[in-house]
């Protein structure tokens, strides 16, 4: 998928990073378990790009556990590969309550590892999950709307 393809459909180029020996198995494939830790980095330097750290955000109370987690694994990395870290957040899975994050993490800017996605509920620091008067998502979701307009 080429770089304004995947804009159009409003995914964010967020990191690149070189697949270190650790993170391979004995086979020298990339372990299954990495590409979540991946999606990880991927959402923090998305939100990061919108001026918001985790733990801005947890300093503001607002919390983001992850409820449930999927990767379609496509093709294999290896150690040493540069692979690009995709992601974004429909604003059509975003409520007070919860969001989602969809990812793609790619080489050679037009073969796709693995996609997939992972849903967060919106906690308070006693794990309260937020059903109303959520800042922070209206905060993201006014930045995604900006983001959509700009493209």
């Amino acid at each position: 998928m080429d770089e304004k393809m995947r804009n159009d459909v409003g995914f964010m180029h967020v990191y690149t990073l070189r697949v270190r020996y650790s993170e391979t198995d004995k086979m020298g494939i990339v372990y299954n378990g990495s590409y979540f830790e991946w999606f990880e980095v991927a959402r923090t330097e998305y939100c990061r790009k919108f001026g918001k750290t985790y733990r801005g955000w947890e300093a503001q109370g607002y919390f983001l556990p992850v409820v449930e987690a999927h990767c379609h694994y496509r093709y294999p990395a290896t150690y040493d590969d540069d692979v690009m870290l995709y992601c974004k957040a429909p604003r059509d899975h975003m409520k007070p309550s919860s969001l989602l994050f969809e990812y793609q993490i790619m080489i050679d800017c037009d073969t796709v590892l693995a996609d997939g996605w992972t849903k967060h509920a919106f906690v308070n620091a006693e794990g309260k999950v937020y059903r109303k008067d959520n800042k922070f998502h209206e905060w993201l979701l006014a930045e995604i709307l900006k983001l959509s307009a700009a493209q």
